[in-house]
């Protein structure tokens, strides 16, 4: 599931404007399968959660960089976007911004490229802090947090009021921001419906009958 959705969100480069400049070489999709790879096979399992690299270095033949420079930073936003997308789908935890770096190697020939990935920690890897109703605390790391009443959501409420997948926080490019994703009653920010909203410092969120404090770190 989450492989599809990389490639899925991957192809969209090929549309469009980005058809000609990808046609008939090295693909943003066989990049992304290599990364999902890497990320498979190097992920670590931690205290808590299992851990995948979140650094990637994409090294390219001069040819190949010289077609993707047009669209290089629509690629290398697609591509972190799609490793969000698979660390989300896979479980995975992610101790850092998502960085990928595109590099030149003159000796490579063009379709073959090389692939670096690492774990890096972030100094300070907390984007904010929830806090509860009940004065219960949550830490937000890079990544998304989904809210609602199914069982599988990171923050369950079993409020009636609430849908199955109500709302999601985002934490990414040191932004936090939420989104609501259709529910029925809406999501609230300092008393206000919203569809998406960038969260500062403060902020209270409200979810059916509940509310969550929002602390910015």
């Amino acid at each position: 599931m989450g492989l599809q959705q990389f490639e899925r969100r991957l192809e969209r480069l090929v549309e469009g404007t980005f058809a000609r400049a990808f046609r008939g070489g090295l693909q943003p999709v066989e990049i992304g399968k290599r990364i999902v790879r890497e990320m498979d096979l190097r992920r670590a399992v931690g205290l808590r959660h299992v851990i995948a690299p979140n650094v990637f270095e994409v090294v390219l033949s001069t040819k190949d960089m010289e077609r993707f420079e047009p669209f290089h930073e629509a690629l290398v936003h697609e591509l972190r976007e799609a490793i969000r997308d698979h660390a989300k789908a896979e479980n995975y935890a992610l101790v850092g911004p998502v960085e990928v770096f595109l590099d030149v190697e003159p000796e490579l020939k063009p379709g073959v490229f090389m692939l670096g990935a690492e774990v890096r920690e972030q100094d300070n890897p907390w984007y904010g802090i929830l806090t509860f109703d009940d004065g219960t605390e949550l830490p937000m790391g890079e990544g998304t947090l989904t809210i609602g009443r199914l069982a599988s959501c990171d923050v369950v409420f079993s409020d009636p009021g609430v849908s199955r997948k109500h709302a999601e926080i985002r934490c990414w490019d040191d932004k936090v921001v939420l989104v609501d994703l259709g529910s029925t009653n809406g999501s609230r920010v300092n008393g206000v419906t919203v569809k998406e909203r960038p969260l500062a410092d403060g902020d209270v969120i409200s979810i059916g009958n509940s509310t969550v404090r929002y602390k910015a770190l």
